[in-house]
């Protein structure tokens, strides 16, 4: 086989494609977990025999890393677009935290995966240092907009930003999306039970 024949896409099976199959994966891996999951469970759920499924993907963990990179593809495109937004660093905190929020609503199953796993494989631990590099970005948020002023001195900005996202990642255990919220609603939600405790109170101007 030539190196184009390799390259290029794989057209789909009758009845179910990549983006299908995935789907099926990330719902069995979160309800029985990762390793609790094997290809031929995923064969029978999907009614389609393992070779069929390899037709798409080489292995279970190409599956793992195509669920995962879902959800943290979609976290490190909202920050990069900070670098194109103007004002202080507390504004774009609130601006992550709001666009993570949506992120997760929008990606539901893959970013519950991701904050499932425990590092057991060469994929989750290259996802976990990832989402450490996430991490990072978050608390250098924190940190600036503490050394501006815009943040109360009373609490420590690296337990601020765990507390930040520990808020948001907790939305995978209960938020559902039929449950009468979206996600614009919801990340108002969370930025204002987030930032009216966190942000400096400015006293009013008096005349």
């Amino acid at each position: 086989m030539t190196e184009a024949q390799r390259s290029r896409p794989r057209r789909g099976r009758p009845g179910y494609d990549l983006e299908s199959l995935l789907s099926v994966a990330v719902k069995l891996f979160n309800e029985r977990g990762y390793d609790g999951t094997s290809m031929e469970d995923l064969s029978r759920k999907l009614g389609i025999t393992k070779s069929a499924i390899y037709h798409h993907v080489r292995s279970k963990d190409d599956l793992l890393q195509l669920a995962v990179n879902r959800a943290l593809d979609g976290l490190f495109a909202e920050a990069d677009r900070l670098d194109n937004v103007d004002g202080p660093a507390i504004d774009k905190l609130e601006r992550l935290v709001r666009a993570s929020v949506v992120v997760l609503v929008e990606r539901l199953p893959f970013v519950t995966l991701l904050l499932r796993i425990r590092g057991n494989t060469k994929v989750e631990k290259a996802a976990l240092a990832r989402r450490r590099e996430f991490d990072h970005i978050v608390t250098d948020l924190v940190s600036k907009a503490a050394a501006d002023g815009d943040l109360r001195p009373d609490v420590d900005p690296a337990t601020s930003a765990r507390l930040l996202f520990g808020m948001v990642n907790s939305l995978v255990e209960w938020y559902r999306p039929r449950g009468g919220v979206d996600a614009e609603t919801l990340a108002d939600t969370v930025a204002t039970v987030a930032f009216d405790g966190l942000r400096v109170r400015r006293s009013a101007v008096t005349r």
